[in-house]
């Protein structure tokens, strides 16, 4: 039996565009020391610079381009991740889940 894989969800926070690059590209060659790779398809980008989001920063792993949250929301632990940095949704849906 061929042994099993797995990856736990990871977030990466870092203060300037430069570092998350060089942070995934050297993720990525761990990944690869590890006969492992990554799915840049279900990964999200969120950018922020002065407080705003920037839709025009991209970045890539595994030479693929990882989608933004603006253009990809992503649900993670049940809550949904967009651009728009706000809950105010999460009370309705609180409601509609209780009721």
């Amino acid at each position: 039996m061929p042994p099993l894989k797995f990856m736990a969800d990871t977030t990466i926070i870092c203060s300037k565009e430069d570092e998350t690059r060089r942070l995934l590209t050297r993720l990525d060659d761990l990944m690869s020391w590890c006969r492992m790779e990554f799915k840049p398809k279900k990964s999200r980008s969120l950018s922020i610079r002065r407080g705003k989001v920037d839709e025009a920063t991209t970045f890539t792993l595994a030479e693929q381009q990882i989608p933004t949250v603006s253009h990809e929301p992503i649900k993670s632990l049940g809550i949904w991740y967009d651009s728009s940095m706000k809950d105010t949704m999460r009370g309705s849906e609180t409601l509609e889940l209780a009721s």
